[in-house]
């Protein structure tokens, strides 16, 4: 399928002309349609049109249509295409229309056989009928899950699949009963794949997402960059794009547990979830790549990319990093967001309200977990990075868990609850998850919230689960307990240790363009980068004074600018450049809990102490420069080779 601003297009390949004038007056000029006379321009200009529909029409002898068809069937590029053959009766001045559904046959075999069900067409007969066969195969190409979120009036359903270990588990048996059972009922837009969650290795996604659209509805594939580099998250997106899976969910991942092959596995992180999106978008647009020495456009893919959002943080500076990311990825080519797990009403809202303050028109997915006791407490002990259970609702929960159904309608009947609420706030669909979780629960949830929609507000008091000391972007609305449009004032008290405070001076007055001693450091730096034993001598000192203030670990493409003059690289677990990942929990790293900040809640403490807390979002940071790596990053700064040198408009001396 192609990007969204491409047009679609129909390759006819026919010895009669007259063929194509019949499709393009079947499809009323909306759609491009190209002409080839024989079977070898046909295949010239396929692979360079790459049409969405490929019409055969008579050739030399029936056998080379078939022939033809055979050969389109087995090919990379056109097996992608939908194919139609129109076979004309001269005699009879009849038609008949055949299709995939009505064809039988065995791919590198010589058998090919009608079947009955494609009827015999008189002249009047065979535009309207090819117009209605168009349309069945373009709609077929369609992505259900997108159309639906871009659906003004449609209120979307995502049922979250959680794989497991091995290739030959019941548990993959259940994603795919249940993917069959959700395209049954025609009530789930669209079945959501779990990438290795919690950190846990599990069967590859692509492989259930394949059969999940085999089986009648669209999957959405969840890209954690946690275990990819960035050349196997392109490679992983190329080919969803070659199995015709287009909606991706782009995430940063847990950090890995302790169940990997003898132990834990090495984290990569090489992207973070703003440039995943940016890789996205890249390829959305058909990527440029050099081959044999020569540039080359590939074909454009046309995903759909979604992203998390945590509006569950307690703490000013980690709600704020979570704003702040969710521009970046907007800016990135989000096409819709989903929400974290939490059972704040007030929370969900507020996400609502800023997106409306922001005038952004992202369609957003809101969580509803079916939370059972032991889930519950789970989450609670922040076991579930990102996902928010207070104390209120855990004892809330902890008492249903007493009843005889061990709280299982309790639980059913408060996602159907936040099925309501979210609903009457505005948000465009409800993403429902849970373990073990049935159709027929899910079902059930349908109904009673669409029952308890029109009264949604009467519901709000249930969901009032605020945190202790919780920090919220809006004022209180005192009628309904929502929000209202006013921001509230931010009051966490910022902090400004002595290394930051001997950074920024150091900064301004070396590092700065246009400042005191910058054009002699640069020159220095041309001097030093001209001898490889000045160059090893600096870098030396350079990383002995680095590795004391900032714990460096020499990466070469220093991003000390870009985090107040914190090092993700060394400070960051999942090397996160570009804002906070949505785990951290009271201010506490994901994976250091009570012990370690978060270097984006520190930063953001640092440059509020400036009033320039806001400039964490002011521009994308890239991803780490890996040629760079053990290379003194002040060389690279100052003769232009690094991302900081880059934004700021310093060249290298060549360039000049």
């Amino acid at each position: 399928m192609k990007s969204a601003d491409q047009a679609r297009s129909i390759l006819v390949i026919s010895g009669n002309s007259t063929l194509s004038d019949w499709v393009r007056k079947a499809v009323d000029q909306a759609i491009a349609v190209d002409h080839a006379a024989n079977e070898a321009e046909g295949l010239g200009k396929l692979t360079k049109s790459r049409p969405d529909v490929i019409i055969l029409g008579p050739l030399n002898s029936t056998e080379s249509v078939l022939a033809l068809y055979r050969h389109l069937r087995e090919g990379w590029i056109s097996h992608h295409a939908s194919m139609l053959i129109v076979e004309i009766s001269d005699a009879a001045n009849t038609f008949r229309i055949l299709s995939d559904e009505n064809l039988n046959m065995s791919i590198g075999e010589h058998v090919f056989a009608a079947g009955s069900a494609s009827p015999i067409l008189s002249v009047e007969e065979i535009v309207p009928t090819l117009a209605e066969a168009i349309d069945r195969e373009l709609k077929a190409r369609e992505n259900r899950f997108k159309n639906s979120m871009l659906d003004p009036d449609k209120f979307c359903l995502v049922w979250e699949q959680i794989p497991g270990p091995g290739a030959f588990e019941m548990r993959q048996e259940t994603v795919l009963v249940n993917a069959r059972l959700a395209a049954r009922s025609g009530r789930v837009c669209a079945i959501s794949i779990t990438d290795n969650p919690g950190g846990n290795p599990a069967i590859a996604t692509d492989i259930l997402c394949a059969e999940i659209l085999k089986a009648g509805i669209e999957p959405l594939v969840h890209i954690a960059m946690r275990d990819k580099s960035r050349n196997q998250a392109e490679s992983l997106l190329f080919q969803l794009a070659a199995l015709g899976i287009h909606n991706v969910l782009i995430l940063t991942g847990d950090y890995p547990s302790n169940l990997g092959f003898t132990g834990k596995s090495k984290p990569v992180f090489d992207l973070d979830s703003v440039n995943g999106l940016r890789l996205v978008a890249e390829m959305n647009r058909g990527m440029e790549r050099e081959i044999m020495r020569k540039p080359v456009r590939l074909a454009a893919t046309n995903f759909f990319a979604g992203v998390a959002f945590s509006p569950f943080k307690q703490m000013e500076a980690e709600m704020m990093g979570q704003f702040y990311k969710m521009r970046k990825k907007m800016e990135s080519g989000a096409d819709f967001a989903i929400t974290q797990v939490g059972y704040d009403a007030r929370k969900l809202h507020e996400f609502q309200m800023w997106l409306k303050m922001t005038g952004c028109q992202i369609p957003a997915l809101a969580s509803i977990y079916v939370l059972s006791f032991p889930v519950a407490r789970t989450m609670h002990e922040n076991h579930v990075p990102g996902c928010v259970v207070t104390n209120k609702l855990l004892n809330r929960i902890a008492a249903e868990s007493e009843s005889k159904d061990k709280g299982k309608q309790a639980r059913l009947d408060r996602a159907a609850k936040m099925f309501a609420i979210v609903k009457g706030m505005g948000y465009k669909g409800a993403y429902i998850s849970g373990q073990g979780l049935p159709f027929e629960s899910i079902d059930y949830i349908i109904a009673k919230g669409n029952e308890l929609a029109g009264s949604w507000m009467d519901l709000l008091p249930e969901f009032e689960y605020p945190q202790e000391n919780g920090f919220y972007f809006f004022e209180r609305d005192a009628v309904n307990g929502l929000n209202t449009a006013t921001p509230a004032r931010k009051t966490q008290k910022p902090k400004q240790p002595c290394v930051y405070l001997l950074s920024r001076f150091v900064h301004t007055l070396i590092f700065e363009p246009g400042s005191l001693f910058f054009k002699p450091m640069q020159k220095l730096m041309r001097f030093i980068d001209k001898s490889r034993f000045r160059s090893k001598v600096f870098h030396f000192i350079e990383r002995c004074s680095k590795t004391t203030l900032y714990s460096c670990k020499d990466c070469g493409d220093c991003a000390l600018f870009d985090a107040a003059y914190l090092c993700p690289v060394s400070q960051c677990p999942k090397d996160q450049r570009n804002a906070p990942c949505g785990g951290s929990f009271q201010g506490w790293c994901e994976v250091y809990p009570n012990k370690q900040l978060c270097i984006w809640v520190q930063a953001y403490l640092r440059l509020k102490a400036q009033h320039k807390e806001d400039d964490i979002a002011k521009y994308i940071v890239p991803p780490c420069n890996w040629e760079l790596w053990q290379t003194s990053s002040w060389i690279n700064y100052f003769l232009g080779r690094d991302h900081s040198a880059k934004l700021r408009g310093i060249r290298p001396p060549a360039s000049k």
